[in-house]
């Protein structure tokens, strides 16, 4: 599977033209139309044209490459925690953090007919939060790429047992019945989307304004590194919303971590704890700052 359903593809072919006529107003996304990655664009930019791309590094190439300006990309959900791959893939694309979205996740179920239904298509992350929903109907989840493509894989395999469960929207544009709204089980359900451009923004810009930070970083391989670097943030009273980590390689003698914090380069309590951090790092990169898109805390 390396390119997007029958159904998807004339859809997928008009946003591309229309995108590549105007690359500066191009936002690329993974997936299908119809998918989240589609509704968080158009909330995050109403004048934004859409660019969808099959997966997370076409969408990250896209930006690389100039046919898109920015790209808007899930980062985490607060059901279903980090997006997979994704810590790996923003460092190593070389693109900067721009901006933050927050967007309401609501799942439909949807398919050709009424069922009963053998399998549920769709995202990993979808059907991840919609397992409980799944399980109490004895509905097998089948991964896919994204949502919305999963909804016209259904409408492209005509198979009446199969089901999709994706944005409401992919529906409307596969000629797919709604069985079921709101099915995923938490229904506070967001997913955290960062946008992502060649050039970081310039932490000035932001004067007046809370701001949030994102850096990625590697601590010293040595007895309460990780302790002695964060005691930086600690003293200087930056607030530190999150920090994650993960395995540099397959030795996983190198721990990397991902981390987010209030306040920008500039202000002397953030510099002076990103001093200290750097102390005490063998590897630092700030991946952007930009604009707080909602209060944490």
């Amino acid at each position: 599977m390396h390119s997007f359903p029958q159904p998807a593809l004339a859809l997928v072919e008009q946003m591309t033209a229309a995108a590549a006529a105007d690359p500066a107003r191009a936002m690329a996304l993974q997936g299908a139309p119809g998918c989240n990655g589609h509704r968080a664009a158009l909330e995050y930019d109403p004048d934004c044209l859409p660019l969808p791309c099959f997966s997370f590094e076409d969408a990250l190439e896209a930006v690389k490459e100039g046919r898109a300006r920015r790209a808007i990309i899930p980062i985490e959900n607060s059901q279903h925690g980090r997006v997979a791959d994704i810590h790996f893939l923003l460092p190593e694309s070389g693109l900067y953090i721009t901006g933050e979205h927050f967007l309401a996740i609501h799942h439909s179920l949807m398919a050709l007919g009424d069922g009963p239904f053998a399998a549920a298509y769709s995202h990993p992350q979808a059907l991840g939060q919609s397992r409980h929903y799944l399980r109490a109907r004895g509905i097998v989840p089948m991964s896919y790429a994204d949502t919305a493509g999963a909804a016209a894989f259904v409408r492209e395999q005509g198979d009446p047992a199969a089901c999709a469960i994706a944005p409401k929207l992919a529906a409307e544009l596969y000629g797919l019945k709604i069985i079921e709204d709101n099915v995923e089980d938490a229904h506070d359900n967001t997913t955290r989307f960062v946008v992502l451009a060649r050039e970081p923004l310039d932490p000035a810009t932001l004067a007046g304004q809370v701001a949030m930070t994102t850096l990625v970083f590697e601590v010293r391989n040595i007895p309460a590194a990780l302790y002695k670097a964060l005691g930086g943030f600690a003293t200087n009273g930056v607030n530190m919303t999150k920090l994650e980590s993960y395995q540099k390689s397959a030795s996983f003698s190198a721990t990397m971590f991902f981390a987010d914090i209030v306040g920008a380069p500039g202000d002397p309590a953030v510099d002076r704890a990103i001093e200290e951090l750097a102390f005490h790092c063998k590897d630092l990169r700030i991946l952007g700052t930009y604009r707080q898109a909602r209060a944490r805390g």
